[in-house]
């Protein structure tokens, strides 16, 4: 038998041992699955998250986790599964396959067309939604193969435009672009692969060297079916209990406005005398308030079509393009301000808001039901690119409910965005200093008191604030993913202004008296949270609108295959949502000027706790979709979801 040698310390090893070593090694590499690439072979790498495929070297290969470790031509190095990985002979025989059937030349001027990228982009997504459902359609065990039977693949070269080789400020937004149409291809990918969630996501990003320069080859799958199939929707997920949740909440939600308008009508409203009583019900309909309700949103409207303000962009639609937004609600609110000032110093008796309290909500309620239907109706016939992905589940009353269309607009009149920042939010205001006078007169006093005072100069700030930077609002969940349906449209008009002014709609009835000190610790605790929730969203929005912006260079980021990064310092690497947190503390600051008597001013804080405990959970399973292991490594970097904890 050969002796190897070995290290100092094993020299005098039994020839037994290394008998039984090298039989451990023979039986190892015969129950080892052959690799197919070998260190050192270049090969085509897919890019996580995508179907692009770019130039790679074999640096690895990991027996027990199965992963080839790569490095792509610019630095980055990644963890793929062999399913990722293809022959660079492959490419270079489909390469010139297609090259003898179409002419450089032709090749070359359809890669310089921005109108033809698009169609093709577009074809490519039809076809890859039409896959999507045939694989859907076909058993599980069996997926690879029916894939294979259905799909023709081709590869050929994405030649890089000039426009994005001379626009370095616009790198990331062009990659998010090359990869919107190869978006649903991703879905089909990942579809096929049977191997649990956990073990497909482990890829191991690390920071490129340098954007700019030694850009891989990029190489793009095209799927074309080879049968025709009927067209299929985009799948998401469900929210709010999914179609038999859309009735319930249908029902619930204005059911529930009811119940707080009456309950807080009571002298008493404390649970124990839940149901309160119903009133007969003509009490529910008044037309004076209907009239009041239609000129205050007109009157809004008007406000908001004036040509004053800031026209801003939005963020980037699915097809690239990006609206544009009026912004200048606080030019509105300071004028409907004006307004009511005027109104109120001509001797109307505002106190009318507090006594037809339920009458205006009921107007209001059925103006929301009618544009809602109205929305529905006028989304069915809107282009597929206009509809929103999480309302077109094709259950009518599912998208009736959730908003089938993303941006419904009467010309440059945007539906969705007027709603969300206008007649409801200023409405708010309103409703809150007329219950201000309400108080007064109700209790005999010459001046609201210390309560009612806090909780109309804490709601008015964060209305204000929202109007001064409404063009933060362009990067929420609500106006880039959300359709506008009836969740909205109820939402932004009927339980914004009628739930959330509960706080002073009791306190007419029910005075808590406060002392100097107490009004300190709540002014105090306010302004904590404000501090909070103002300087985290502002971080965010700016980052968003530019992560290259010189004033955010100290910031630390997780980059992400989508081309986005993920911030990991600042407010966002305390907790993974700073902006929630700021917004309980005031919510707790909102409801502390209301005493503990009863639990009725309280529940905009504990609705406020439910609705965010769900935001994070829709934003977690989002964005962990969305960008991957990059989000598993987010999580493991911030570890606290709303709440820090304090050591």
């Amino acid at each position: 038998m050969l002796t190897l040698p070995g290290p100092p310390h094993c020299v005098q090893q039994s020839t037994l041992l290394l008998d039984s070593a090298v039989l451990k090694c023979s039986l190892t590499s015969m129950t080892m699955p052959p690799v197919k690439y070998q260190k050192g072979d270049t090969v085509m790498g897919r890019w996580p998250g995508s179907s692009l495929y770019y130039e790679v070297k074999v640096l690895d290969f990991d027996v027990k986790s199965k992963l080839y470790t790569v490095i792509y031509k610019d630095g980055t190095e990644l963890e793929l599964k062999e399913q990722d990985i293809r022959s660079l002979s492959g490419f270079q025989t489909r390469s010139r396959s297609r090259s003898r059937s179409q002419s450089p030349g032709r090749r070359r001027s359809r890669s310089r067309s921005p109108a033809r990228t698009t169609r093709r982009s577009s074809s490519r997504t039809a076809a890859a939604v039409a896959a999507a459902a045939i694989t859907d359609s076909a058993p599980s065990s069996r997926k690879d193969i029916k894939l294979k039977d259905t799909l023709e693949v081709r590869l050929s070269p994405l030649q890089q435009t000039k426009a994005a080789e001379n626009n370095s400020n616009n790198k990331h937004e062009k990659k998010e672009e090359n990869n919107t149409a190869s978006k649903v291809n991703e879905n089909i990918e990942a579809k096929a692969d049977t191997e649990p969630e956990k073990n497909q996501g482990r890829y191991n990003l690390r920071r490129r060297k340098d954007d700019g320069e030694g850009k891989p080859e990029v190489q793009e799958e095209e799927v074309k079916v080879a049968a025709p199939a009927p067209a299929a929707t985009p799948s998401t997920p469900l929210d709010f209990g999914g179609k038999i949740g859309a009735y319930f909440w249908l029902l619930f939600l204005p059911a529930w406005v009811l119940f707080v308008i009456l309950q807080g009508n009571l002298e008493d409203p404390s649970l124990a005398n839940f149901p309160p009583p119903l009133p007969p019900l003509e009490a529910f309909w008044d037309p004076q308030a209907l009239v009041f309700v239609i000129l205050w949103i007109l009157f809004q409207v008007l406000l908001y079509v004036l040509p004053v303000g800031k026209l801003s962009e939005g963020m980037p639609l699915r097809s690239g393009e990006r609206l544009k937004y009026r912004t200048n609600g606080f030019f509105a609110i300071a004028v409907s301000a004006l307004a009511v000032a005027a109104a109120v110093h001509q001797g109307v008796d505002l106190t009318y808001v507090h006594s037809r309290f339920l009458q205006l909500a009921t107007a209001t309620f059925i103006i929301s039901v009618l544009l809602s239907i109205y929305l529905y109706i006028r989304s069915r016939y809107a282009a597929p690119e206009q509809l929103a992905l999480g309302g077109n589940s094709g259950n009518v009353v599912y998208d009736f409910f959730k908003g089938h269309e993303l941006n419904p607009r009467i010309k440059s009149f945007d539906l969705k965005f007027f709603c969300e920042m206008r007649p409801g939010l200023i409405g708010w205001c309103l409703i809150n200093f007329a219950m201000a006078l309400a108080e007064m007169k109700q209790q005999g006093l010459d001046a609201p008191s210390y309560s009612m005072i806090l909780v109309n100069l804490f709601q008015l700030l964060y209305v204000v604030d929202g109007l001064w930077n409404e063009e933060a609002i362009l990067t929420t969940m609500d106006l880039m993913h959300d359709g506008f349906g009836f969740m909205l449209a109820f939402g932004d008009l009927v339980w914004v202004p009628f739930t959330y002014t509960l706080q002073a709609y009791y306190l007419v009835s029910h005075p808590n008296p406060l002392s100097l000190p107490a009004v300190a610790a709540i002014l105090l605790l306010k302004f904590v949270g404000f501090y909070i929730f103002r300087k985290s969203n502002s971080e965010k929005n700016a980052f968003r609108r530019n992560p290259s912006d010189p004033k955010l260079s100290h910031l630390k980021t997780i980059p992400t295959a989508t081309g986005k990064s993920l911030l990991v310092s600042g407010w966002w690497g305390v907790v993974r949502h700073p902006n929630y947190l700021g917004d309980l503390i005031m919510a707790l600051a909102w409801s502390l000027p209301c005493g503990f008597s009863h639990l009725l001013p309280w529940y905009y804080m504990i609705y406020f706790v439910i609705l965010l405990v769900h935001r994070d959970s829709r934003d977690m399973s989002e964005c962990r979709r969305k960008y991957g292991s990059a989000w598993d490594e987010y999580c493991r970097t911030v570890r606290y979801r709303i709440i820090p904890r304090v050591y």
